[in-house]
């Protein structure tokens, strides 16, 4: 897998354009050997700045959690230009982000997808997504009055009227964020945006496997299937 990134940065840097890898540590053995894993990412990320490509750790499952963010905490100290996703769904998320917003690190904030233990989710989180909305707000605005730049990674059209009002009245500039979904989902709104002047940076699958990753997604979390689907359908009629 490492020599999969490896031939990815290869051939984004010969686009020459503003890209950005996420990197999943488990794909690199986060489980297995933790030094092993530092290792292989810290080569990815020396390959990818010297094409002056930025990347971000991805956050996988509750188990995961601690070990990404000690992993990210490392490589950022060490100078790597890298960021981290975090879930706007799990409670310990509000003192995660403490000494990330203290260091101005760059993130990811999302709802976050996987079917997780109730005990680890802001309340209601397991039975409406838009249970969420509150937490997420919170930590993209704390985050970006901290210093941080901040990727808002969401589909909710309403969650992002209420962001996009909150940066307008807050006067913040849209070079200290921007908006990210994945490909083919809810298309019109990243039009939208886009035609409204923000960046919008889109997340593409890639690799042999990448039909095996969208259907494993599906599986740890059979509701997202439900989310893509409506959001597709929404994408459809407004065309």
């Amino acid at each position: 897998m490492a020599r999969d990134y490896l031939n990815l940065v290869q051939a984004l840097g010969a686009e020459n354009k503003p890209t950005e890898l996420s990197i999943k540590l488990t794909a690199l053995g986060l489980h297995l050997d933790k030094d092993a894993c530092m290792a292989r990412v810290s080569m990815i990320l020396r390959a990818a700045a010297s094409h002056g490509i930025s990347a971000c750790i991805d956050m996988e499952d509750i188990s995961c959690t601690q070990k990404t963010l000690d992993a990210f905490l490392r490589l950022e100290a060490d100078g790597y230009p890298v960021g981290i996703a975090l879930q706007a769904y799990l409670t310990r998320t509000s003192g995660d982000i403490v000494p990330l917003r203290a260091r101005k690190s760059r993130m990811r904030i999302c709802k976050g997808i996987y079917a997780e233990a109730n005990e680890h989710l802001v309340d209601g989180a397991s039975r409406d997504r838009t249970a969420i909305n509150a937490h997420f707000v919170r930590h993209v605005s704390t985050a970006i009055q901290a210093g941080s730049f901040v990727g808002i990674a969401t589909h909710d059209a309403q969650l992002i009227d209420t962001l996009i009002n909150w940066l307008q009245r807050e006067r913040i500039e849209r070079s200290r964020f921007e908006f990210q979904m994945l490909l083919g989902v809810c298309e019109p709104l990243r039009d939208t945006l886009l035609a409204q002047g923000f960046n919008v940076r889109v997340y593409v699958p890639y690799g042999h496997d990448w039909y095996g990753y969208s259907t494993r997604r599906i599986k740890e979390n059979p509701r997202i299937a439900g989310y893509i689907l409506a959001a597709m359908i929404r994408s459809a009629r407004t065309r």
